[in-house]
């Protein structure tokens, strides 16, 4: 989608600077392409810095942005050691300059940061006396409440934060109240198929079952790899799709599912497909759909886009993926790293299948209603004018 939408006659455009970590098309980049097209729908000039050339590059360019390419420093907890603190430190040192000089240059009426783990820009703002707003994706409960607000403390420089869900901002308020004071809930728009396809009638031949996401130990594919090794020693035949790869120094992870894979002998029933642009065929072709988190997630951007495809799913009971699926019929929550768990899930799935796909066309209508893109523009934009102001005379 590129911008239609002209500004009137008299009205200045307001530009608005998106910062983005990466330029791939995992949850949070597609959410930056639906504040692009929301933006540039309006008629406000939009610039998205990302670390490298990407997938994103282009689609940005689509729906009307402008992508520069600038490096930022990343935010991890390993950052919080001595040793992670002076490479952050040196990191935000050398881009400092960038940042700073891409401000002044493009003159932004509001910096829009996606996701807490990038506070050079916050700094940034700061320095320029440009409005920031923090875009939070993450809700992370792990760990000593010292790392929590740690890694939330730069968040006290944004003038407003939008939240993806009721349970980021209480994570937030764990660490800084202030934080959710200034904090909106804006639930993600998610885009669903071009057509959605009815769930097969009968479960003949093996149970299909659909993983999408980083491969990461947090994404739980393990926990999915092992709940087919659990459905095999039940008898129910089940196969495994993985969409999805790994974070650049993560290799080692893939390995280890390869190995933990053929430990099992599921060799010819879990089937690695890489990162793809295009995940639609892959749901297309699934029974059920498993996010098997082992850690708190903000929302749930594979578990919505599984109702929307009208494919039954299995979520971890993690935070904001509950909060996001609590309307569905057709979905079944159970606990975090438990693959004895998930298999009881398909199985209650299989023994009423006929009951959980006819309900999955119905939570595809009610789930593309409410994670719509006019209900998240109208989100996105209250804050943004909120801070920015409207299109100025």
């Amino acid at each position: 989608m590129t911008s239609s939408a002209s500004t009137p006659i008299g009205q200045k455009r307001r530009k608005i600077l998106i910062t983005n970590i990466g330029a791939e098309l995992y949850g949070s980049d597609r959410v930056v392409l639906e504040t692009v097209a929301t933006l540039s729908e309006t008629g406000d000039s939009v610039v998205v810095t990302l670390p490298e050339a990407g997938p994103l590059t282009a689609l940005i360019e689509e729906r009307g942005g402008r992508p520069v390419i600038v490096p930022t420093a990343i935010l991890r907890k390993s950052a919080l050691r001595p040793g992670g603190f002076a490479r952050l430190v040196k990191n935000a040192i050398t881009g400092m300059w960038p940042a700073v000089s891409l401000i002044r240059r493009e003159r932004p009426d509001v910096i829009i940061v996606n996701t807490i783990v990038s506070p050079l820009w916050l700094v940034a703002a700061r320095l320029t006396r440009t409005p920031v707003v923090t875009h939070v994706h993450e809700a992370e409960t792990a760990g000593s409440a010292l790392i929590r607000r740690g890694l939330t403390l730069p968040q006290l420089l944004a003038d407003k934060l939008i939240v993806n869900s009721e349970f980021s901002r209480d994570v937030l308020a764990t660490s800084w109240r202030s934080l959710a004071r200034r904090s909106v809930v804006v639930y993600n728009a998610v885009a669903g198929p071009p057509d959605v396809t009815e769930p097969r009638a009968n479960l003949s031949g093996p149970i299909r079952l659909l993983y999408v996401g980083r491969l990461s130990p947090r994404k739980g594919p393990d926990v999915a790899i092992d709940a087919v090794s659990v459905l095999a020693e039940r008898g129910i035949d089940a196969e495994l799709d993985l969409v999805g790869a790994v974070f650049s120094g993560y290799e080692w992870f893939e390995r280890d599912l390869r190995e933990q894979v053929m430990a099992h002998g599921l060799g010819d029933r879990v089937r690695f497909h890489g990162f793809s642009n295009d995940i639609w065929p892959f749901v297309e072709r699934s029974d059920i759909c498993i996010v098997p988190s082992t850690a708190d997630e903000g929302f749930g951007n594979t578990a919505i886009e599984a109702a929307l495809a009208g494919r039954p799913l299995i979520v971890s009971a993690a935070g904001g993926l509950l909060e996001a699926t609590a309307s569905l019929r057709t979905s079944i929550g159970v606990p975090r790293c438990s693959p004895r768990s998930i298999a009881d899930a398909v199985e209650t799935m299989r023994n009423h299948w006929e009951e959980y796909a006819s309900h999955a066309t119905a939570d595809a209508a009610k789930t593309a209603e409410r994670y719509s893109s006019a209900r998240y523009a109208r989100g996105i934009l209250k804050v943004i004018t909120s801070v920015a102001g409207s299109p100025r005379s």
